[in-house]
């Protein structure tokens, strides 16, 4: 290993290695807070209990699927593809064993990240709750810090899997061999890494969000709609599972969801870095995976410089928080951009690619305003919905779905902006190869995408801040705290529905960015192992028809994510109609429900229902890319190319479906909010009845199938990216 890759190296484990310790400093510092009333606590109690019950489940059925996909990753790999000379290395059962160690390790490294993630978060929310018995600024920086410790720790995790095994094999240089030739490989050999961690993360993003999802759906139709009770009402049965679903949702499933959008987009980063070995050497490999390293450290002082004040709007605190983690990251940009891609050959190339880190921090800052536009009732998306329930659910819905479907039009001109304008500052940079050709576009995309994922630590926390303040306003409701507290926590609520919805507007926007990167690294494996450019041809009917399947695999994941909600909701609603009607106790505060009965059934639904469609897309591109290279000549290599109309088409697809459901769910349930403080009526009018009903449909929308479908997008990258060599 030379002395600039061990540098490099030792930066990103180092950095990695002291956000986990700081991680651990946060957690003992929100743990040594006070846990409040024995009353406080018996709930929390019972919050911890449901959530670490289900996890727990949930890992076992994956770890399960996990080992039968390593194993078929291990005998298609070692026995069954056929070696080409521009394999890593030339021995299958040795290549076989790289890929599955790889995998196996992503994903015990995911299921990690998003178990600690969640067991922080369900001791936070007591935390909360007792700090708002005194002060908005203490319970603000509890639930913010809480979340902080998911967030340093899933990206220190990805930063230390992807970093730690390319020092590992760094060391394993093949006889007759050099170095440099080995470290050029090395990607390529890692990529099982990615796999591994987008494969957990559907699973514990969609069976969380199912979980969640139906939870919450029983328990405001019965509770809110046929009982008139207010939420998190301790008489409702589902109360409990609906704030355990707060957890294993937004806590366990997107720790993994930003687990694997770091891990594979960096693997895909360096992948288009092995391109411009000629010109950046191992820097030009080892850049993204230095750039998330400082990235943390960035996060960790935006995290601790938030604070308020008792009559100020947390939300501006979170906000100042992002711009300073921006801010420090721009700056951290600037610096490695001009140590690390100044060559010689093209002594402009390192501001250009400077420049396309900033385009990538700014789209992140885009993402967030167009967000909160789209989902916070300040704004005129929201308002309108709030205006449409005054004639009821009907029209409610309808302009729900309208501000959903308007909401995919600015993220779209984003995206679009980025990745052109990052590719032509790329192609610009004077780098070119031997014939005189400009090859730096693609490397100025990813580049782009690291920008942006700079303040995946920040952005994070923020997102388990939501789910943290939500359990804690629960905690409060349901042991019967002063109202002067409960108007805290339901500020901080507010402010956690906005950040939970900006979060999953960041995963689209990252996803997007990602989604061409990895893209085309894709072209790159294929190209490495034909040597040959592959080239989409959509007028090609069998390419037509494969890019077709890959939209309509979004339509069909969307719907079987959205049906399991539909059915798991059903038993929960059946379940507390038999409580309310067999124990008449239950309404007049005599007698306790049983919360056990609801956290059973949305735990044996959602573990059941979470199969199928993450079946479905793991074995799709599968099927298309084995199947459809038989249609095509000698050389014509129509599998692959195929797979990657698949992979083009439903990328795009998945894009706009998952910024429909993640906006327009998201605007439901602030126009539902908005009511609730007073307009039209307030809590239990006409207008809040019709909002709550829009406010349902809106949550399998925004917390069960669009988040789902950024884990989708990048899983099917990731997979082939993996058995790209299956499709030769």
């Amino acid at each position: 290993m030379t002395q600039t890759q061990s540098g490099l190296l030792a930066v990103v484990i180092g950095a990695s290695a002291f956000a986990l310790v700081f991680a651990i400093f946060l957690a003992r510092w929100v743990l040594s807070r006070s846990r409040g009333t024995p009353e406080m606590q018996k709930i929390s109690n019972a919050i911890q209990e449901g959530a670490e019950a289900y996890l727990a489940r949930q890992y076992k059925t994956i770890g399960m699927l996990s080992v039968v996909v390593a194993a078929l990753l291990g005998i298609g790999y070692g026995f069954f593809r056929q070696t080409t000379a521009n394999d890593p290395v030339q021995d299958p059962r040795t290549f076989a064993l790289y890929v599955t160690a790889s995998f196996l390790l992503g994903a015990f490294s995911s299921g990690v990240a998003g178990y600690v993630g969640m067991w922080v978060s369900i001791r936070t929310n007591i935390r909360v709750a007792s700090a708002a018995m005194t002060s908005l600024n203490d319970a603000l920086q509890t639930a913010l810090r809480g979340g902080a410790v998911s967030g340093l720790f899933t990206v220190a995790m990805s930063l230390l899997g992807v970093g730690g095994l390319f020092a590992v094999l760094s060391t394993m240089t093949p006889a007759g061999m050099d170095q440099a030739e080995w470290s050029r490989h090395i990607p390529f050999l890692i990529v099982g890494y990615g796999f591994g961690a987008s494969f957990v993360a559907l699973f514990a993003q969609l069976g969380g969000g199912i979980y969640t999802k139906a939870a919450d759906v029983g328990a405001d139709l019965v509770g809110k709609v046929e009982a008139g009770i207010p939420e998190d009402d301790p008489r409702n049965p589902a109360v409990i599972a609906d704030l355990v679903g707060d957890n294993v949702g937004d806590c366990a499933g997107r720790g993994a969801d930003l687990f694997e959008s770091t891990a594979a987009e960096n693997i895909g980063a360096m992948i288009l870095g092995v391109l411009l070995y000629k010109s950046f050497g191992i820097n030009g490999i080892l850049f993204p995976l230095v750039i998330m390293a400082l990235g943390l450290l960035c996060s960790i002082v935006g995290v601790m410089v938030v604070r308020t004040k008792e009559d100020a709007d947390p939300m501006k605190a979170l906000n100042f928080g992002y711009y300073v983690t921006a801010a420090l990251v721009t700056v951290v940009f600037f610096f490695a951009s001009r140590t690390l891609l100044q060559v010689e050959a093209a002594p402009d190339a390192w501001w250009h690619y400077f420049f396309c880190g900033v385009i990538g921090i700014v789209t992140s800052i885009l993402f967030v305003f167009i967000t909160q536009y789209y989902t916070e009732y300040r704004y005129r998306p929201v308002l309108s919905i709030a205006e449409a329930s005054q004639t009821g659910p009907a029209t409610n819905i309808i302009a729900g779905l309208a501000v959903g479907m308007e909401s995919t039009v600015l993220p779209v001109i984003t995206i679009g902006a980025a990745i052109i304008a990052s590719y032509t500052l790329g192609q610009n940079s004077g780098l070119v190869n031997e014939a005189g050709q400009a090859i730096g576009g693609l490397f100025g995309t990813a580049v782009a995408t690291m920008g942006m994922l700079g303040t995946a630590g920040y952005i994070l926390a923020m997102d388990v801040f939501g789910p943290i303040t939500d359990n804690a306003g629960g905690i409060v409701e349901m042991s019967r705290q002063p109202a002067s507290v409960r108007d805290k926590t339901d500020r901080l609520d507010s402010v956690g529905n906005t950040t939970k919805a900006l979060t999953k507007g960041y995963a689209i926007g990252s996803a997007a960015l990602a989604a061409f990167l990895l893209f085309s690294a894709y072209l790159d494996e294929v190209r490495n192992l034909t040597g040959q450019t592959l080239h989409v041809d959509l007028s090609k009917p069998v390419v037509f028809v494969a890019g077709l399947l890959g939209a309509m695999l979004v339509f069909w994941f969307s719907s079987l994510a959205m049906t399991a909600v539909r059915k798991a909701a059903s038993s929960v609603i059946t379940e507390v109609r038999r409580q309310f009607r067999e124990r008449p106790g239950i309404m007049e505060g005599t007698e306790d429900p049983d919360y056990a009965a609801c956290v059973d059934i949305v735990t044996v639904g959602a573990l059941k229902a979470m199969i199928l469609p993450g079946a479905l897309v793991v074995m799709f591109p599968i099927v298309i890319g084995v199947v459809f290279k038989h249609f095509g000549g000698p050389g014509e290599f129509m599998g692959a190319e195929s797979v990657a109309a698949l992979l083009m088409v439903a990328t795009i697809t998945g894009i706009l479906m998952a910024g429909f459901l993640n906006n327009g769910g998201g605007a439901w349930d602030n126009a539902k909010k908005y009511i609730e403080t007073g307009a039209y009526g307030g809590k239990r009018s006409e207008a809040h009845k019709a909002a709550v009903v829009g406010d349902t449909v809106g949550d399998p929308f925004k917390d069960t199938a669009g988040p789902s479908l950024h884990v989708l997008i990048k899983l099917l990258a990731t997979i082939t990216l993996v058995l790209a060599p299956l499709f030769i």
